[in-house]
């Protein structure tokens, strides 16, 4: 099986792994602490995370696609655990919307201003 891994910046490595153990994601990588690389999963999917102090999550322009058996569910999920909506890191999680390319699909910003876009085919 082949896969592409996207790498996003993080202003805080430790920030990061929190608020995505919180989605569900778990450290699947080594020591990053030593390393500065931050690599987590849930399930299939992967991220991989470079510290980069210098990061401004207001104006972070880094992002990526995670494809989903059920963009709604996953949604809900995220919803019931609390995405903090914050204005002084720009992090929240958006409703999910019907794309006029047949997807279903919502986003998520992270604390260091990392786009994820969420979805799944309709059905």
């Amino acid at each position: 099986m082949e896969s592409a891994v996207p790498i996003l910046p993080s202003r805080d490595l430790r920030e990061t792994l929190a608020f995505y153990e919180r989605l569900g994601f778990e450290n699947s990588g080594g020591p990053w602490e030593e390393w500065n690389y931050l690599i987590i999963s849930r399930g299939n999917a992967e991220l991989h995370f470079w510290g980069e102090p210098s990061v401004d999550p207001l104006t972070t322009s880094f992002s990526c696609y995670l494809r989903v058996a059920d963009a709604d569910a996953v949604h809900a999920e995220w919803e019931r655990v609390g995405v903090p909506r914050d204005e002084t890191n720009g992090s929240r999680l958006e409703p999910p919307v019907d794309t006029d390319y047949g997807i279903r699909e919502f986003a998520l910003i992270d604390p260091s201003g990392n786009l994820l876009r969420v979805g799944s085919r309709k059905t």
